[in-house]
């Protein structure tokens, strides 16, 4: 039976739009191999998983609302974890101990989970605990609010139809569960402040975390989402992404290729910027011609603004960094061979500390040793030293105005109330890094009488 031409054309089209409305994830059929894993990914859209959606800012790092993300788990992951924790550090969870003092030179295997947002659900993507004594110590206390790291495409290979998978044009997130902060404000107002001063640091935003941990979805309270490091990061407050990113371990007294962690070009064994850096850094030309020395070392470095990195780092006490710490800091190569410094990890920011495991730099900076040249040779040249005291008042003048700084943080503790003391939600028992309620109320004036004390301090070190 012939049908009809019109009829025909009618059928061919309705075809064509019926394929149009099913969207799946793309998988490279050229090998006439079938690369289905069997994944369904029916949440999967262009805008929300796409490799080629830009960086949605505004939906995952939201400044005036706290979003809530779903993480689930099967027991098997969860028993995989504790499995892998206890061949890392020697305990189980919740077993005690583990009070820092260095994580093992090895990262916790990833595990394949769910994760759900605005309904949405992103498919097998990869998560892993993170941190160093952070994460021992909550490991030891048997606290489920912990330290974790999702990567969106961390199992395309054995599932291909989450090649390429983004959240919202993101690779990779990490979330910071405020240990050690009562106020849960710290590493988002550290890294606030920095940008408000014109250094490039990590986006921030506040999230409520639930996780399934096997049995079901568990409150695990407010963590900080913090923006990883990486080609998205630096391309969107640097202007580009071709340089190296670097995330190193080293005093910068020496350079070991084991200590600079390539973040991308890893294929590229090329590390010539940042051993030609460390080279102009340490050179005898300190001592003997400082002029040239300097020239070396600003060829190499970006070292006006280490200066006004290390003036608002050392201003707000943030310890837990170059100068007390080898870590916690990347050097991005930007413009081409001069090597650029981005600060991570605030969640120590606006408190002062002296101890074995660290100490706070004064703002003299009289107190660092030889052992971190990059602060305490520029500290020893008077060109750099007058530059630093500098920026430690216009910073203090511009950007860390006291009543703006308060409220900053009255802002963003009347945003996370809700979800930390309720009614919204509450943070308890194994699922809170706090030491109590009342702890996260009263400690709101803290920071916000700090703010005042470190103005005195300026004061008295560089006067009006």
């Amino acid at each position: 039976m012939r049908i009809p031409l019109l009829l025909f054309i009618v059928l061919l089209f309705t075809g064509c739009d019926d394929a149009a409305e099913k969207e799946t994830t793309p998988t490279d059929d050229s090998s006439g191999t079938d690369n289905s894993s069997g994944l369904e990914t029916p949440d999967w859209t262009d805008a929300t998983h796409g490799n080629d959606a830009e960086p949605d800012y505004e939906i995952v790092f939201p400044q005036d609302r706290v979003n809530r993300i779903d993480i689930t788990l099967t027991a098997a992951d969860w028993q995989a974890i504790q499995t892998d924790m206890q061949r890392l550090f020697g305990y189980a969870f919740g077993a005690g101990g583990g009070q820092g003092g260095g994580f093992p030179d090895s990262e916790t295997e990833y595990v394949a989970v769910s994760v759900t947002m605005n309904d949405t659900e992103w498919y097998k993507a990869g998560f892993r605990l993170k941190g160093n004594s952070t994460l021992a110590q909550t490991w030891a206390s048997g606290i489920y609010k912990l330290p974790f790291r999702l990567n969106f495409d961390k199992f395309e290979d054995t599932y291909p139809e989450i090649k390429n998978q983004r959240f919202y044009g993101f690779k990779e997130l990490t979330f910071s569960p405020g240990a050690k902060d009562n106020s849960l404000l710290r590493e988002k107002i550290g890294a606030d402040i920095f940008r408000r001063a014109g250094i490039p640091a990590a986006q921030t935003a506040f999230y409520r975390v639930y996780i399934d941990f096997g049995a079901g979805l568990k409150y695990c309270g407010v963590y900080t989402l913090v923006e990883v490091v990486d080609d998205s990061m630096v391309e969107t407050q640097f202007g580009e992404d071709d340089g190296n990113i670097y995330k190193p371990e080293s005093y910068l007294k020496t350079f070991a290729q084991s200590e600079f962690e390539k973040k991308n070009n890893e294929d590229l064994a090329d590390y010539s910027d940042v051993q030609a850096m460390i080279t102009a850094l340490n050179s005898s030309l300190r001592n003997t011609d400082a002029a040239q020395w300097r020239a070396q070392l600003e060829a190499t470095f970006d070292v006006d603004h280490f200066l006004k990195w290390l003036a608002v780092n050392t201003t707000m006490t943030n310890w837990d960094t170059y100068g007390a710490m080898a870590h916690n800091y990347y050097l991005y190569n930007h413009p081409a061979n001069k090597l650029t410094w981005i600060p991570w990890d605030n969640n120590e920011c606006l408190a002062s500390r002296s101890g074995p495991g660290g100490n706070s730099v004064n703002l003299s900076l009289s107190t660092v040793t030889s052992a971190w040249p990059l602060i305490r040779y520029l500290a020893d040249d008077a060109v750099y030293y007058a530059q630093y005291k500098n920026h430690v008042r216009e910073f203090t003048d511009e950007a860390f105005v006291v009543a703006d700084i308060q409220q900053m943080l009255t802002t963003y503790h009347e945003l996370i109330s809700p979800y930390v003391i309720g009614p919204e939600a509450t943070e308890t028992g194994k699922y809170t890094q706090l030491s109590s309620s009342a702890a996260f109320t009263s400690e709101l004036a803290t920071l916000k009488q700090y703010i005042v004390t470190r103005h005195t301090a300026v004061d008295s070190f560089v006067p009006n």
